[in-house]
Formats: C-alpha cells, structure tokens, sequence
C-alpha cells in the first residue's frame, strides 16, 4: 500500500491509482513485494532539514529514503523536493512527470536494495529507471 502525503508544500499529485499499480508491478518484477510505503512530497528546505537532521548531510538533494523493509516485503519512506524535481526537469529537458517518475521509482529501487554510489551502481539504477518509466507508460498510461 502507497500512500501520499505533503510537508511544507501545497502539490496534488494525480494519478495515485495507476502509480501504485506502477510500484507494485515494479516491486513484484524485482522479486519483491510492496508494504507500506509513504511517499511525501516537500520542499527543497523541508528536505534539507530532513538531510541534516538524520544524515549528517548538508546539502540539498531531490530525494531521500528510510528503509524499513523486511525480507520480500518493501516498506519505507520515499520524501521527495517537488523544489528539485521542476529544477531538473528543466535542467535534463523532460517535463515534470517523467522526471517524478524518476525520482519516485529511483527512491523504490533504494527500497529494493539498490545502490548509487559507485559509477556502475548508478549506471545499473539508470538502466532500471529508464525501464520502468517507459513501462509506465506503456502499461499504465
């Protein structure tokens, strides 16, 4: 189960029913099954917080994860900066859904276990993000 929440921000995200089915077809192709998940749409500031606060980090970010997950079962904690998502869509010139999507599927592959740290790590991410856009859009609309 997905759910959809906002901290700082005022944006409505449309579409939740065919997003879920999107995340749950992306969970069962990884092997895996999708729990609870919250996805929280905020702002860069918010985020930035969130960063230092449990991080350590000081810098601003477009999204970031808490893994609770157990075994098969995906369950956590993907916060998103809507702030980062539109500078980036206009920055790698694709417009806003694609680029949610994006960061919406690449917070779910942290979840599933995948890394991006190393350069091959997040060559592989890449390679299952731009997979599992394009079957959203052919599968899901």
């Amino acid at each position: 189960m997905v759910t959809y929440s906002t901290e700082g921000i005022s944006f409505n995200f449309k579409g939740r029913r065919a997003n879920n089915s999107w995340l749950k077809y992306v969970a069962a192709s990884e092997f895996r099954r999708l729990g609870p998940v919250s996805i929280v749409f905020c702002s860069d500031d918010y985020l930035l917080e969130i960063n230092k606060k449990f991080l350590k980090h000081d810098y601003y970010t477009d999204v970031i994860t808490f893994d609770y997950s157990e075994g098969k079962a995906i369950s956590g904690d993907i916060m998103i900066s809507i702030d980062s998502v539109r500078q980036n869509a206009s920055y790698y010139k694709v417009d806003f859904d694609t680029e949610l999507n994006r960061v919406m599927v690449h917070g779910l592959l942290h979840l599933i276990g995948y890394d991006d740290h190393e350069e091959e790590d997040i060559t592989v991410m890449r390679g299952k993000e731009n997979y599992y856009i394009s079957k959203k859009k052919e599968l899901f609309g």
